[in-house]
């Protein structure tokens, strides 16, 4: 594998950065993509790809790309950017591995643009929609919101932890439950002002709210696979990835690890990136 090289793209309403990692291969590019995760989170997982061109970049608004203009960035808005991305780095059709938020503005890219993706592998899109609790989880998030722009990110960021690590249905009364304490978590205590931050003032409600297009996405030349975590059973992200898949028709498969299992201590969270790679490469070789 040759050197990493970075590039840029203008989009409407954002200047992206993404990264090129060459290989000398017939396989498709392989797209690595998170929100609002940008693409650190996936060098390890990258690494284990020498024999693949890999690609990853950082969604608008996070890491080295810059916003041009505010606004909620939705699932259809980061689709618009993965979509000239793609056509940026060839045309495609290229296969994916999507993360998180990633995965649903993954699937919100398939569903528009199918000839551009061989294969879809979204892991743990937190899709709230999808869940049988949907009300109570809407309601959850709204108040998660709420909490950024009345007390700033730590309290939103306590509360964001506590429901993504909640295993079950979430509470219907969970808004009127005490606040959990910032600093056990390692958050500040002190609200600073900011109200910028790319996950709770651009992507959180946008994200978790998004009604996906099913049909479309059943219709699509693309080969879609729902992932979930094998440590995240019953957890929001988990839950909603398996009823993203019921929705599809088809079965989530079990990957290693937990939400962030190809990771391999980037941004302090500890996966299982071997186990995750091959699990990825026997879905893709599939």
């Amino acid at each position: 594998m040759t050197e990493l090289t970075t590039h840029t793209l203008e989009v409407p309403g954002a200047v992206l950065h993404y990264d090129i990692r060459p290989a000398d291969s017939a396989d498709p590019i392989l797209l690595l993509i998170g929100s609002p995760m940008d693409a650190a989170g996936f060098a390890s997982l990258a690494a284990r790809f020498p024999d693949r061109t890999v690609v990853t970049y950082d969604p608008r608004g996070a890491g080295r790309s810059v916003r041009t203009e505010g606004g909620e960035s939705t699932p259809d808005l980061h689709a618009d950017d993965l979509h000239r991305l793609i056509d940026a780095i060839g045309g495609g059709p290229v296969d994916i591995l999507a993360s998180s938020g990633g995965a649903v503005n993954a699937l919100a890219l398939v569903a528009k643009h199918p000839e551009q993706v061989r294969t879809l592998v979204a892991h743990e899109p937190p899709a709230a929609q999808a869940l049988p609790d949907r009300e109570q989880a809407l309601a959850a998030i709204a108040d998660i919101r709420q909490t950024y722009e009345r007390d700033g990110f730590g309290p939103a960021m306590a509360k964001f932890i506590g429901i993504t690590s909640l295993t079950g249905e979430i509470p219907a009364d969970f808004a009127d439950r005490p606040m959990p304490d910032p600093a056990a978590f390692g958050m500040p205590t002190e609200d600073d002002g900011s109200r910028d931050d790319v996950l709770f003032a651009q992507n959180l409600i946008s994200c978790t709210h998004y009604e996906h297009d099913y049909a479309a996405l059943r219709a699509a030349s693309t080969r879609v696979v729902i992932a979930v975590g094998a440590e995240s059973e019953g957890q929001m992200a988990r839950r909603s990835g398996e009823g993203v898949a019921a929705r599809l028709g088809t079965e989530a498969v079990i990957f290693p690890s937990n939400h962030g299992g190809f990771m391999d201590g980037e941004f302090g969270m500890k996966g299982d990136p071997d186990g995750f790679a091959a699990a990825l490469r026997k879905v893709l070789s599939e």
